[in-house]
C-alpha cells in the first residue's frame, strides 16, 4: 500500500531529486513561501556517502594529475572514472546543501543535471575501462600504438559528450515541474526521461556482461597456453583461471548489485509511489561510486606506491613504474 504524505511534505515543496506522493499539482513549487523543511534522515545518508565519494575520488584524480607517469591511456580511463564519481559525490553533497538552505527551482534543476551527467559519465567510463581492457588481451601486440591513445580520446569525447547531453535535459527543459502527471520516480526528471537513463544503462550492463565474457575466454586460454609452454601441473593452471575469473566475477557482480534495483524500479515505479522505495534503491547505486576507487585504483601497485610516498615516504618517489596491462588493473 502507498503511503500518504502531508501537503507540506519536503517532496511536494521542492520538485527535488527524490519523488513526491501526492497526485495532485497545486502551487506547492513556489518556494518562496516554503516553511523551513524537517531533516529527512535519508538525505543525511546520501550526503554522508557523498563526502565518502569525494574524498576517495578526489584522491585518485589528484594522484593521477600530478604524476607525469600516469599519463596512459589505462590511467587516463581510470581518472574519467574518478573524475564522475567525484562530481557525482559533490553533486550528493550540493544537493543536500541547496535543498535545506536555498530551496530554488533552477538550482534544484541544475544539481539534479550534475548527478545525472556524473552517474552517466560514471556508467560510462566503466564501460571504456571493460573496452580497454578487452582490446588489450585481445589485440595485446598492437595495444601499445598511438592508434590506442586515439582510441582512448574518443571513447572519453563520446562518453562526456553523451553524458552532458543527458545532464542538460532537464535544465533546458525536459522536467515535470509544469506537469506533475508526466513525473517520475525522481522529481523533477519525467518518467521518459528516465526510462531512456535505464534502458541505456541496461544496454551498457549488456555489453559489459559479453565483453567480460569474451575476457574470461581468453584468460583461460591464455594461462591453459602459458600451463603447456611452462610445464605447470594441472592444478596451478586451475588456481590461475579461477583467479581471474573470480576477479572478473566480483567487478561485474559489484556493478550488478549497484544498479540493477535503481534501474529496474525506474521502469517500474511512478511519482505516486513512496519516496522509501526510491532512497533503498538509489543509495546502493551510489554506493558504486564509493567502490569504484578500491577497484580500479587503490588496487593498482604503481598508484599503491604513490600513496605510500605520500602518506609515510617509505618508498622513493623516483622509483620507476612497471608498465602494466589494464587487464591486470
Amino acid at each position: 500500500m502507498k503511503e500518504d504524505m502531508p501537503p507540506n511534505s519536503t517532496y511536494e515543496q521542492l520538485g527535488r531529486f527524490v519523488p513526491n506522493n501526492s497526485s495532485g499539482g497545486g502551487n506547492s513549487l513556489y518556494l518562496s513561501e516554503a516553511p523551513p523543511l524537517p531533516l529527512n534522515p535519508w538525505d543525511v545518508v546520501l550526503c554522508v556517502s557523498g563526502t565518502i565519494i569525494s574524498c576517495e575520488n578526489a584522491i585518485v584524480v589528484a594522484i593521477i594529475f600530478y604524476t607525469p607517469a600516469f599519463r596512459t591511456p589505462m590511467f587516463l580511463l581510470i581518472g574519467s572514472l574518478a573524475t564522475a564519481d567525484l562530481l557525482a559525490g559533490l553533486g550528493l553533497i550540493f544537493h543536500f546543501a541547496f535543498v535545506y538552505c536555498i530551496q530554488s527551482q533552477v538550482v534544484n534543476l541544475i544539481t539534479l543535471g550534475l548527478l545525472v551527467c556524473s552517474f552517466t559519465a560514471s556508467v560510462g567510463s566503466l564501460l571504456t575501462i571493460t573496452i580497454d581492457r578487452y582490446l588489450s588481451l585481445y589485440n595485446a601486440l598492437t595495444y601499445y600504438s598511438e592508434r590506442t591513445v586515439t582510441r582512448t580520446y574518443i571513447m572519453l569525447i563520446v562518453t562526456w559528450g553523451i553524458s552532458i547531453s543527458f545532464g542538460l535535459l532537464p535544465v533546458m527543459g525536459w522536467n515535470c515541474l509544469k506537469d506533475n502527471s508526466s513525473c517520475s520516480i525522481v522529481k523533477p526528471l519525467t518518467k521518459n526521461n528516465l526510462v531512456i537513463l535505464s534502458i541505456s544503462f541496461f544496454m551498457v550492463f549488456a555489453m559489459m556482461l559479453q565483453l567480460y565474457v569474451q575476457i574470461c575466454k581468453i584468460v583461460c586460454r591464455h594461462a591453459q597456453q602459458i600451463a603447456l609452454q611452462r610445464h605447470f601441473l594441472a592444478t596451478s593452471h586451475y588456481v590461475t583461471t579461477r583467479k581471474g575469473i573470480s576477479t572478473l566475477a566480483v567487478i561485474l557482480g559489484t556493478f550488478a548489485s549497484c544498479w540493477l534495483p535503481f534501474a529496474i524500479y525506474c521502469l517500474l515505479g511512478d511519482y505516486t509511489y513512496p519516496a522509501l522505495y526510491t532512497y533503498v534503491t538509489v543509495l546502493p547505486a551510489t554506493y558504486n561510486s564509493m567502490i569504484n576507487p578500491v577497484i580500479y585504483a587503490f588496487r593498482n601497485q604503481e598508484i599503491q606506491k604513490v600513496l605510500w610516498t605520500i602518506c609515510c615516504g617509505c618508498i622513493s618517489s623516483a622509483m620507476p613504474f612497471r608498465s602494466r596491462s589494464p587487464s591486470d588493473v
